[in-house]
């Protein structure tokens, strides 16, 4: 375990079916277990791989992974003396096994840690966090179950395989036996081109990628039909987005999931063919398999149906904690219930996902989450993207605004109000909206509340008040 035993078991019944494609180039079952088991012997016990998307990366990643190795992967993009601090921070901090040069390719002890992930990439160095063999086993089974993952499927995850939801889609594949594409970078045409002639049945991605997919394929006729299942995850689904997708992938189940990387998959939802989404809804589906979800508050008492509190998750498929960076906050645990802090409520079942207890507005003493906001607000039509934020108020401590996108044509506060009467508490509804030509964003490509609120504040063109 995890995946290594299983690539010598298709490398034997099936040597010359395809294992893995990056960027056009092959590499069947045979010449992926041979090419990785030439590697091991000269592979360290603990490897950090800086490896740009190709067969060769597949190759490296399972080598780096046998007996009792481990392996980090550092995303090659990210400046020279960030990847070299990282790696002296594994070199530092890792406890690795003796490994012998005679080894072969085969899975260590399940309980033994394999893989040492990072929780971002920035400029300063991320978090780390230490997983199992097992865990990963447990997720492979879990997600397989859930996602309906076939020997016959072919995936394409054409970002970068140093993501973990890349990276996680290359090893499920390897596990299950199943056909993996990527790409070398990310490029629509080429992402279209594998799926007209690649016999493409599946895709893993996050919703940006999906809608400039979606809306580029129909306006150039790609064809998609042939495509069963869209794995969608990193934020929940826009409206927009899923219909775009709809209409493009007429016959694909779609789904999205809420999961941690310190905690794996917690709950999902399918969306099958036609089926309708409720619109701007929170919800996130029921507990994966072999998952147990509870809302517990601060001390760790559950909390009634309906109410309010930390996500906490009981499952085989937790890490084991962090390996540095650890501020006893990220991850918190109560007895076998883990929380990496995101806040929400369970109704029917169902988890609904309301965001970070930071990112939480206080207006006239009630609690708003600016992505429940942000879900209804991308319901509305005509709104292709939001963005809620709480703005200093001297009479409410904060009051809700929102910055919206327009999706085509001209858009009122009118128009807005209106469409969230149906959606949103009047408590919950923001009392200003300002146009946008896009969400803001930090360097880092990440979308900033912070800067809605100083581009807000200092009248900043990119942000104009809506009238009516």
């Amino acid at each position: 375990m995890p995946f290594l035993n299983k690539i010598q078991r298709w490398a034997d019944h099936r040597p010359h079916e395809t294992a893995v494609v990056v960027g056009g180039r092959r590499l069947d079952w045979a010449g992926l277990c041979d090419a990785a088991a030439g590697l091991v012997a000269g592979t360290k016990s603990v490897t950090t791989l800086r490896e740009a998307n190709s067969v060769d990366f597949a190759v490296r990643f399972a080598a780096a992974v046998a007996g009792n190795r481990q392996c980090a992967v550092l995303d090659p993009d990210w400046p020279a003396p960030l990847q070299e601090d990282i790696v002296r921070h594994v070199e530092a901090n890792s406890i690795a096994a003796p490994v012998s040069p005679d080894e072969d390719l085969v899975d260590g002890p399940p309980e033994s840690t394999f893989l040492i992930g990072l929780t971002s990439g920035t400029t300063s160095v991320p978090k780390a966090f230490t997983r199992s063999r097992q865990s990963w086993q447990q997720s492979f089974d879990a997600s397989i179950e859930f996602f309906g993952l076939r020997q016959d499927d072919v995936t394409l995850a054409p970002g970068p395989l140093a993501a973990s939801l890349n990276l996680y889609a290359l090893a499920e594949c390897l596990y299950a036996g199943s056909e993996f594409q990527t790409l070398e970078t990310f490029d629509v045409g080429d992402v279209h081109a594998a799926i007209t002639h690649d016999r493409v049945t599946r895709l893993v991605l996050v919703p940006t990628m999906l809608r400039m997919l979606s809306e580029r394929g129909m306006t150039g006729c790609v064809d998609a039909s042939g495509i069963r299942s869209i794995i969608c995850a990193g934020s929940k689904l826009d409206a927009r987005t899923l219909e775009a997708a709809r209409r493009w992938a007429p016959n694909a189940t779609i789904y999205e999931y809420y999961g941690a990387s310190e905690l794996s998959f917690v709950s999902g939802l399918g969306l099958a063919p036609g089926q309708a989404a409720a619109p701007g809804g929170t919800g996130i589906g029921r507990p994966f398999p072999g998952v147990e979800v509870r809302i517990m508050d601060d001390s760790g008492t559950q909390v009634p149906d309906g109410g309010y509190g930390n996500i906490c998750v009981s499952s085989g498929m937790v890490s084991n904690g962090y390996l540095w960076g650890d501020d006893g906050q990220a991850l918190r645990s109560f007895g076998n219930w883990y929380t990496v802090g995101d806040q929400g409520y369970l109704e029917d079942g169902e988890l609904h996902i309301l965001g970070r207890r930071a990112d939480m507005i206080l207006t006239a003493g009630r609690n708003v989450y600016p992505h429940e906001v942000e879900l209804a607000l991308a319901a509305v039509p005509g709104v292709a993207a939001a963005l809620a934020a709480g703005m200093p108020d001297d009479l409410r401590g904060q009051r809700v605004v929102a910055g919206v996108v327009a999706s085509h044509g001209g858009i009122t506060a009118t128009q807005l109000r209106a469409g969230l009467e149906d959606l949103l508490s009047r408590h919950k509804r923001p009392l200003q909206y300002y146009l946008l030509p896009e969400l803001p964003t930090t360097d880092r490509g990440k979308v900033s509340r912070s800067l809605l609120l100083e581009w807000i504040s200092s009248r900043d063109p990119r942000a104009r008040l809506l009238a009516g």
